[in-house]
């Protein structure tokens, strides 16, 4: 594990075929500042062309999973002489952009959520494919109980659980436990502290052992067809089907389970 005295973002190697992004800076409650959310950019970017990676796991240092947009920073950016405007659509804009990256990489991205998980840092949750939480752990978008509704984490919101649960979130402020979170499809499951971590690897280690190349193409298709019809996903997907048939790990997989024996994945 690299560790630097100066680093808020810790990269975790350790586990053959899988990246750990730590958030820490627990006493800034790992907050989405502009330094941490270019540190998870850059890896992201590193990560998605990097071979020897299979799943990339977010997790944190603390009890604050990630409080989302650090508000000292917030309320310090209003004495610009724009009040702030500039500085409020950069860091709205970055953190789109990086939540975008997430759902656009071709590694399955899995949060590992123990502690508290607010506003951004929902948003953090719900953009990646996976979540998994311990069952301590609390989730909230309270933009609404500070006057700054959750407007960019409830993108990611609603497109992860109900829109009545989604709005109940946003317009309440209120938290929702992981038992609560697990039953609206905002994480997959929950465990107690001491099984969180295991329970992650086993997933994450499961997903690293199929074919990466399956994997990548599933997963883009996922997000590309889930704002079509119900006629054009079926005609696109028809088409990714098609493609991933003409790839040598469909081949060898086909051919594997056929034989009664284990596939030899070439990723291609």
């Amino acid at each position: 594990m690299k560790k630097n005295t100066n680093d808020i973002l810790r990269i975790d190697k350790s586990q053959k075929g899988i990246l750990r992004l730590i958030l820490d800076d627990p006493s800034n409650k790992n907050a989405l500042s502009k330094k941490m959310m270019t540190m998870l950019k850059n890896n992201l970017t590193d990560a998605a062309v990097d071979n020897s990676l299979k799943v990339i796991v977010i997790e944190a240092v603390g009890d604050v999973f990630c409080s989302g947009h650090n508000l000292k920073d917030i309320t310090n950016a209003r004495d610009h002489e724009d009040n702030g405007e500039s500085y409020f659509m950069n860091l709205f804009t970055l953190c789109s952009s990086l939540m975008q990256m997430i759902v656009n990489c071709p590694k399955p991205v899995i949060a590992e959520v123990n502690g508290v998980a607010t506003a951004a840092g929902c948003q953090l949750v719900a953009s990646c494919d996976l979540a998994f939480a311990s069952d301590s752990s609390k989730f909230a978008t309270p933009g609404v109980n500070i006057g700054l509704f959750c407007s960019t984490p409830m993108v990611a919101l609603s497109r992860n659980v109900s829109k009545k649960e989604a709005m109940k979130m946003l317009l309440t402020g209120d938290w929702v436990s992981a038992q609560e979170a697990k039953r609206i499809s905002l994480i997959n499951d929950h465990f107690p502290e001491d099984q969180l971590k295991e329970a992650v690897i086993k997933i994450a280690s499961k997903i690293s052992a199929k074919s990466q190349i399956a994997v990548k193409i599933g997963k883009q298709a996922f997000y590309d067809q889930y704002e079509m019809s119900l006629s054009d996903a079926y005609v696109f997907t028809s088409r990714v089907m098609t493609e991933n048939s003409l790839k040598n790990d469909a081949k060898e997989g086909i051919s594997a389970f056929l034989d009664k024996r284990n596939p030899n994945w070439s990723d291609n």
